[in-house]
């Protein structure tokens, strides 16, 4: 590995490091929240923003920046840590998540949140909507790229699949999609709810060029958004990552039930110094 390519990793693992951290402050502040998978889907998030998407944390507008499309509303906790990371949204607001009158309500409302290109209420739509702006960015010869994230419990909606579908019929080189496969969902295992294996097979019989990886390896992460935007094939890219719900705090991963997590008042700066301690670890 180069020094750039070790620079470059050190700096997308303090990213994703504030990511979690960002994300835990914030769920202190309501004492509750879909912390979990915060801290599940951070090293995606960190690379991402830090390692692929081009935008203007001062002009989140500008026409010439990539998309990024969270289908799974209720993840808006770890979407806003990284856009508080990347200077999108001020640090100071994070003490207001949830809060009458907050840019930062529970569920993702794009008419809300500077950065938030949709509102991600009803699951099963984020694919379908990321078809029609890379379809639009494309009919306007923009380069801009387009990248949703869904959640592995909205493969029950067949809106999700029409969207697969409409992608590849498309060929639709300028999106990169990315499925958070925590095998959680809120009436239970996901995987038990309505069986989606084999995915990976799924997703390349439906004409996406796929990878399946750890979403907690910040090398395989980095190295999968790598191969999608380098991918030469003018169709669709499929991120597969398997994460771990609470991946960070280990008493939280520990946790048998964490879709919606309800942590006592003196958990959360536990929650914080084993974060902590964790990063300061992983460096020493």
């Amino acid at each position: 590995m180069s020094i750039l390519e070790i620079d470059r990793r050190t700096e997308l693992a303090e990213r994703a490091y504030h990511i979690r951290r960002h994300a835990l402050r914030m769920g202190e502040v309501q004492g509750q929240g879909y912390i979990g998978q915060a801290l599940d889907i951070a090293d995606v998030l960190a690379v991402a923003y830090f390692g692929a998407m081009r935008y203007r944390a001062d002009d989140p507008g500008w026409e010439g920046r990539d998309r990024f499309l969270l289908s799974n509303g209720h993840y808006a906790i770890a979407l806003y840590a990284a856009l508080i990371e990347a200077g999108i949204i001020p640090a100071d607001e994070l003490e207001t998540y949830g809060s009458d009158d907050s840019r930062l309500p529970m569920s993702g409302m794009a008419g809300y949140t500077p950065g938030m290109e949709m509102s991600g209420g009803s699951l099963g739509q984020g694919l379908a909507i990321a078809v029609g702006h890379a379809l639009g960015l494309k009919r306007k010869g923009s380069s801009a790229r387009v990248y949703t994230l869904f959640s592995d419990g909205e493969l029950d909606e067949g809106s999700t699949w029409e969207g697969l579908m409409s992608a590849a019929h498309w060929k639709l080189d300028n999106m990169i999609a990315i499925v958070d496969v925590n095998n959680q969902q809120a009436d239970g295992a996901s995987s038990k709810v309505m069986a989606f294996e084999p995915l990976a097979d799924k997703m390349q019989a439906f004409g996406w060029h796929t990878q399946r990886i750890d979403g907690n390896d910040l090398d395989a992460v980095i190295d999968a958004f790598d191969e999608a935007q380098r991918h030469a094939r003018p169709r669709p890219r499929m991120i597969i990552c398997d994460t771990r719900m609470g991946c960070g705090v280990p008493f939280l991963e520990a946790r048998e039930k964490n879709h919606f997590i309800r942590v006592e008042p003196q958990e959360w700066q536990l929650a914080l110094q084993a974060l902590d301690a964790g990063y300061a670890g992983s460096n020493a």
